[in-house]
């Protein structure tokens, strides 16, 4: 079963136990699946439903800090509410460690491309062959981070 026929069951086994606010979360998640699919005329792979679950965590983060800080509970809890609706069609996240041996590795590999070794210019390079290979994974601002270490020690 793929991701977004998971995605599609438990919106039906919310809408049977009346569970409103996973429902709406759920519903938001079908309907940028939608949107996306009808933008670019694709059908989306797990990878792409991932990648759009990342983006509406991302956004509930930003909402959650601006929430509160303009101290306004009641927003915090609903946008944290949808977090965790969200977090839970994630595959488990890579540990900081696991981050930074997968970044190594790919270092490694582009070292091996370029016939030297990798500087911060080619942190382009390294980014792009890190979304595809831990996409999903890891949050992509620690791959970043860990990239960004990676090509400072290699100078």
């Amino acid at each position: 079963m793929t991701l977004k026929e998971q995605v599609t069951e438990d919106m039906k086994t919310a809408m049977r136990a009346k569970d409103s606010a996973r429902l709406g979360t759920i519903r938001l998640l079908l309907a940028a699946c939608k949107q996306k699919e009808v933008d670019e005329r694709v059908v989306l792979d797990d990878g792409a439903v991932i990648g759009l679950i990342d983006k509406m965590i991302k956004q509930r983060k930003d909402s959650i800090a601006a929430f509160a800080a303009a101290q306004r509970q009641d927003l915090v809890d609903k946008e944290s509410a949808e977090l965790v609706v969200l977090e839970a069609y994630l595959p488990r996240r890579m540990d900081a460690a696991q981050v930074l041996a997968e970044v190594q590795k790919l270092v490694a590999e582009l070292a091996a491309q370029l016939g030297r070794k990798p500087v911060a210019a080619d942190m382009g390079k390294v980014m792009g062959l890190a979304k595809i290979r831990v996409a999903g994974k890891a949050e992509m601002a620690q791959v970043s981070a860990a990239v960004k270490t990676a090509l400072a020690g290699q100078d």
